[in-house]
């Protein structure tokens, strides 16, 4: 087996922890702390590096298949990651009506770093767990011996590449905030931190069915329950990829106040949440509270 050395991409770790000034959490006694980790790899940024590394090692070099949407980060990162480390990657992509329509520009960035699309409808996308419908994708898509990542990334090797991230904030916070898609970076966020800490996890889709997987995931990856992390739902926006107006102008007024590029699909959201909860007064003066920047805008 090939030993895939991912020290020749040279990540930033630990990733920087910033203090920054904000008056809506200085007036009630807090202290917000940024967690940059979209300085840890410019393509392979923030969760994505924690996410992938142990996949990657676990590949060895063999092509890898994963899945994504049509705007999927995860996509990106693993096709970056294929072209900088020398292996093949495939994307299964949600929704066939994008085939034979131009690329937008996250797919054409996948492209470009040689990763094939696989364009599936999305009945086909929604049973991709089925080991009868993986095989199917796998045969047409894939070279033979092909490493699986689920979409997202998130699974127990990718669990267990986020604990790091916690470790990393031991004695630093008192609250970890994370944005979270498929809750792989909460569920090793949470068992990395150490007693007295807990993560708050801010999902970016609607539906309530978060707990249920980062529990999942942490019994996959560690067989039972680890750290102390709650969610609130309130903060999605309408759904994934939705940036209504009242998120829209929260990120361009923190732009403004600290002179960071904020990507809106998931650390506006986490951010608008955070900064809600401090307004309610959900933390007690004295509270460290450190947001976890897991990407950068295009």
């Amino acid at each position: 087996m090939n030993v895939l050395d991912l020290s020749r991409l040279r990540p930033r770790l630990p990733s920087p922890l910033e203090a920054v000034e904000d008056e809506r959490f200085a007036r009630r006694g807090l202290t917000l702390l940024l967690k940059r980790e979209d300085l840890i790899h410019p393509d392979l940024p923030g969760n994505k590096w924690r996410k992938l590394a142990l996949n990657l090692r676990e590949a060895a070099g063999r092509p890898v298949l994963t899945f994504g949407g049509a705007y999927s980060n995860h996509l990106r990162a693993t096709a970056a990651a294929g072209r900088l480390l020398g292996f093949p990657t495939v994307g299964v992509v949600r929704g066939d009506e994008l085939a034979g329509r131009p690329l937008n520009p996250s797919l054409a960035r996948c492209a470009a770093d040689g990763m094939r699309l696989e364009f599936v409808d999305r009945a086909t996308y929604r049973a991709k767990n089925d080991p009868a419908v993986l095989a199917a994708l796998l045969e047409r898509a894939a070279p033979a011996g092909a490493y699986v990542v689920p979409e997202g990334g998130s699974n127990a090797p990718a669990v267990h590449g986020c604990v790091e991230l916690g470790r990393e904030l031991a004695g630093a916070a008192d609250t970890v905030a994370v944005a979270c898609g498929t809750g792989g970076t909460l569920a090793g966020l949470a068992a990395g931190l150490s007693p007295g800490q807990r993560a708050l996890g801010v999902p970016v889709l609607r539906g309530g069915f978060l707990g249920g997987e980062v529990r999942a995931l942490q019994e996959a990856a560690f067989g039972g329950p680890r750290g102390e992390w709650s969610l609130d739902e309130r903060f999605h926006g309408g759904g994934y990829a939705r940036v209504p107006p009242a998120l829209e102008a929260f990120a361009q007024d923190f732009e403004e106040r600290h002179g960071l590029a904020i990507e809106r699909l998931y650390v506006a959201k986490m951010l608008y949440g955070l900064t809600v909860l401090a307004e309610e007064d959900a933390f007690p003066p004295g509270t460290r509270l450190a947001a976890v920047i897991t990407g950068g805008p295009d």
